[in-house]
C-alpha cells in the first residue's frame, strides 16, 4: 500500500459531528518502543522444497532463516527479494509474507529446528530473544516436522474469543508438548476449516481493544459510502460504534433488509442467536482482529478502558470481558501451536459475515449497496492476506500486486476508488480452493463463493458448490487411491437438523436456521453423491468438516456395492464454541428415534442409497452420537488413508473422546486414561 500526498478519488462527504469516547489510555509518543514482531511466525504450507511462513512486524524487518537438523550443517538463508514480500498495512504495521524455495530438499520425518534471525543495529536476534513464549521448555528454537504422508491430522473450526470455554488451540499445544520426545507421533498438519475469526460476532471489549490497537499501530483508515459516518475515524468515535452499529445506516426503507442482514442480530431460536451489533466494518478493524486472536504481543501494547455504556450493554460488556481475559491467558500456547505445526485454512461464513452468500437474494442485497459491499470486501481482503495466501501463494501473486499498489493519502487513509476496485477483483476471484499433492491427496473445498444459485427461487439456499466446481472436484479425484476432502459444512450431517432447516426454508425463513447444508439443494446434493459413486473414485474418502459447533463421526458405504468406496465423515467443532447443551441433547435423541435404520423417514432422504452408521463418543452416557465440547479433533490414518482412530481433544483438559464403532463401545468405555497415555495406547494398536 503506497502512501501519497492526496487521494485521486472524488471528494469525501463532510464528516458528521461525533463524540469522542476514550477507550484506552494515551499511547506513548515514542513508537520506537514497539517490539519488532507483532504476530507470528505462523507456519503455513510446508514441503521439502518450499517453506511458507507469515508474520507481522512493526517496521520492515531484515530477516534470515536458519534451519538446523541432524546429519547436515545448519543452513542460513537471507530472506530478501521474492523470499520476503512486505506489505504495509499501517504507520507501524507491516505484513511479512515469507516464501522460501529451497535448492536442496529438506528431509522428511525428521525434526527440523528453525529460527528467524532479526538483523538490527549490527546484531542478530533470534526467536528466543524476541518471542520466547513460542519455545517449549529447554528448546533453543521452534521446530517442525515434514511428514512423508498424512498419517496424523489435527483439525477444527469455530474459534470465538469471547465464548466461555478454554481454547482448543491451547489443547493442541499441550498435545504437542507431550510429544516432544516422540516426533514421529506428531501431527502432519493442522487443518482449520472455517470461522478462524468471527467478523460478525465481536465482543464489546474486543472491539475496544481493536480500536486501541488501530490507534497504537496507525492502521490505515478509509472513507465509507452509504453510512451515516463519512470515514473510519468518524466510525470509531461515534456513540453507536459499540453495540449499536445498525444505527449507522441511513434510515431509508431500502436499507431495512441490509440493516437486519449485517447488524440486526437476527434471532434464530432453533439453533443460535447471532450477535452482530459489533460487526467489523473497516479493513483496519479486521486486520487488528487477526493480530489480537493470533498473538499475545499486541495485547501488551494497549490498555483498553470500558466506554460509557447503558446498563444492559454494560452488564454484557463485563461478562464478555471475563471470557476474553481467559482467552488472552491462553494466547501464548495458541501462538506456540501455530509456530510449530503447519496450518492450512479455509473460510466459512463468520470469517466474512453470517450466512455469507446464503442465497441469490442475499447476494443481490449485500453486493447492491456500497456499505455492505465494503464490509464483505474488507473481510475478504483481510482473509486473503492473513489466511488465504499461506494456503497457495502462487494463486495470490496478482492480488498482492494490487494490494501493494493501493494509494494511501497523507492522513493514512486508503484511496476509496482503488479500494473498491480491489474488492471487485476479490469478489470475482475463483481460486480460494486448493489441493496438496500429499499421500493421501488433500483437497480443500471453497463452499462459499462458487455456489449453485436458484434462479426460480432466489431466496432459497444456494447449493454449496455449483456444477462447474463439482465437475472440477471430480477431475481432481479420478484415479486417486485415497483422498482427504475438507468441506467446512459436513457433507453427511444430522438428518433431523437438516429436516428442520428444510421446513424453515420452504416457509421462506432460511435465514432463521442457518439453512446451509449439502442436502438443501437438490442439484448439488445429487452431484456430490454421484461423485462418490463414480467407478474411478478413490477407494477411501476422509471428509473433514466443522461449522456446526458439535462433533461427530460417521462410517458411510454405498448400499449393494461390496468394493466401496469407504467414506468417513469426521466433524470437529468448535475450537472455542459449543452448541446449546439442552437443545443438542434433544436433537440427538430425536434424530436417533426418527431416523433409525428401520425408519420410513430414513428412506425419504436424498442419501438413501448410502448406508450411514454413526460412531459413538465413548465418553457419552446416554447413547449420544453427537459430542458437545470445545476442543480440537485428531484423525490417525493407516497406509491406505483409512482412519484408525478418531478423537476429540477436549479444551477443558479432560481425557480425549474417541469415536468408536458400536461393536467397539464396550472396550472403549473402560476407565479412560488421560492425555497422551491413552493416545499412545491407541497408536500401538492395543485398543
Amino acid at each position: 500500500m503506497n502512501r501519497t500526498n492526496g487521494s485521486e478519488g472524488a471528494p469525501r462527504a463532510a464528516r458528521i459531528d461525533t463524540f469522542a469516547m476514550p477507550t484506552d489510555l494515551p499511547r506513548p509518543a515514542d513508537t520506537s518502543a514497539l517490539p519488532p514482531v507483532l504476530a507470528g511466525p505462523l507456519l503455513r504450507r510446508l514441503t521439502p522444497q518450499r517453506l511458507v511462513l507469515w508474520l507481522v512486524g512493526s517496521r520492515p524487518l531484515r530477516l534470515s532463516l536458519q534451519l538446523v537438523f541432524a546429519g547436515s550443517q545448519p543452513r542460513l538463508i537471507a530472506l530478501d527479494g521474492a523470499r520476503c514480500r512486505r506489505l504495509r498495512i499501517g504507520a507501524h504495521a507491516w505484513l511479512h509474507l515469507l516464501d522460501v524455495a529451497l535448492d536442496e530438499p529438506l528431509p522428511t520425518d525428521t525434526p527440523i529446528e528453525y529460527d528467524l534471525l532479526l538483523e538490527e543495529d549490527g546484531r542478530q536476534r533470534g526467536i528466543a530473544d524476541w518471542a520466547p513464549h513460542l519455545l517449549y521448555e529447554g528448546a533453543k528454537r521452534p521446530d517442525f516436522l515434514l511428514k512423508s504422508r498424512l498419517d496424523n491430522l489435527l483439525h477444527g473450526s469455530c474459534r470465538k474469543p469471547h465464548f466461555p470455554s478454554a481454547d482448543g488451540l491451547a489443547r493442541a499445544d499441550a498435545l504437542l508438548a507431550g510429544l516432544r520426545e516422540r516426533p514421529q507421533a506428531r501431527p502432519a498438519l493442522l487443518m482449520l476449516s472455517g470461522d478462524q475469526i468471527y467478523a460478525d460476532d465481536v465482543a464489546g471489549p474486543m472491539l475496544v481493544a481493536i480500536h486501541a490497537l488501530i490507534r497504537r499501530l496507525g492502521l490505515y483508515g478509509e472513507a465509507l459510502e452509504g453510512a451515516l459516518v463519512a470515514d473510519s475515524d468518524a466510525l470509531y468515535a461515534h456513540p453507536a460504534t459499540y453495540y449499536r452499529r445498525e444505527d449507522l445506516l441511513p434510515a431509508f426503507t431500502s436499507n431495512a433488509a441490509l440493516r437486519e442482514r449485517f447488524f440486526g442480530g437476527v434471532e434464530k431460536p432453533i439453533f443460535t442467536s447471532a450477535s452482530a451489533h459489533n460487526h467489523l466494518i473497516t479493513l483496519g478493524e479486521v486486520l487488528a482482529m487477526y493480530l489480537l486472536v493470533w498473538s499475545p504481543v499486541p495485547w501488551t501494547l494497549i490498555r483498553p478502558q470500558p466506554p460509557a455504556l447503558e446498563a444492559p450493554c454494560g452488564e454484557r460488556y463485563a461478562e464478555e470481558q471475563a471470557a476474553l481475559d481467559e482467552f488472552r491467558a491462553q494466547l501464548p500456547q495458541a501462538a506456540r501451536t501455530l509456530a510449530h505445526l503447519p496450518s492450512l485454512m479455509i473460510f466459512d461464513d463468520h470469517d466474512i459475515t453470517d450466512d455469507w452468500n446464503l442465497s441469490a437474494h442475499w447476494e443481490e442485497t449485500a453486493y447492491g449497496h456500497p456499505f455492505s459491499r465494503r464490509i464483505v470486501g474488507n473481510a475478504l481482503l483481510a482473509y486473503a492476506l492473513c489466511q488465504g495466501w499461506g494456503n497457495d501463494p502462487d494463486a495470490f501473486a496478482g492480488l498482492l500486486g494490487q494490494v501493494e499498489a493501493l494509494p494511501v493519502d497523507a492522513d493514512g487513509r486508503l484511496d476509496d476508488r482503488a479500494q473498491d476496485r480491489l474488492i471487485g477483483e476479490l469478489l470475482r476471484f475463483r481460486n480460494w480452493h486448493y489441493r496438496l499433492p500429499t499421500t493421501p491427496a488433500l483437497i480443500v473445498l471453497d463452499t462459499r463463493t462458487r455456489r449453485w444459485r436458484s434462479e426460480s427461487h432466489p431466496s432459497r439456499p444456494s447449493g454449496l458448490m455449483d456444477w462447474e466446481a463439482l465437475c472440477e472436484l471430480q477431475q481432481e479425484l479420478l484415479d486417486e487411491q485415497a483422498a482427504v476432502i475438507v468441506s467446512p459444512a459436513p457433507i453427511f450431517g444430522v438428518k433431523l437438523i437438516e429436516a428442520v432447516q428444510r421446513l424453515f426454508t420452504l416457509a421462506g425463513h432460511a435465514l432463521l436456521v442457518d439453512a446451509e447444508n449439502w442436502m438443501a439443494h437438490r442439484g448439488a446434493a445429487q452431484v456430490i453423491l454421484n461423485i462418490f459413486r463414480h467407478s474411478r473414485s478413490p477407494a477411501s474418502y476422509l471428509i473433514l468438516s466443522g461449522d456446526v459447533h458439535y462433533s461427530f463421526a460417521y462410517d458411510v458405504q454405498i448400499r449393494h456395492r461390496e468394493r466401496g468406496p469407504r467414506i468417513w465423515q469426521v466433524t470437529s467443532s468448535g475450537i472455542k464454541n459449543k452448541f446449546p447443551a439442552c437443545l443438542l441433547e434433544s436433537f440427538d435423541r430425536l434424530n436417533r428415534w426418527l431416523y433409525a435404520p428401520w425408519s420410513t423417514l430414513n428412506w425419504l432422504t436424498k442419501r438413501r442409497q448410502m448406508e450411514v452408521v454413526p460412531r459413538i463418543p465413548h465418553r457419552g452416557r446416554r447413547g449420544e452420537r453427537l459430542w458437545n465440547g470445545a476442543g480440537i479433533g485428531q484423525v490417525l490414518l493407516d497406509a491406505l488413508g483409512r482412519p484408525t482412530a478418531i478423537l476429540q481433544h477436549n479444551a477443558d483438559g479432560s481425557a480425549p473422546t474417541r469415536f468408536v464403532r458400536p461393536a467397539e463401545l464396550r472396550r472403549a468405555a473402560a476407565p479412560a486414561e488421560t492425555g497422551e497415555a491413552e493416545l499412545a495406547r491407541l497408536r500401538r494398536g492395543t485398543e
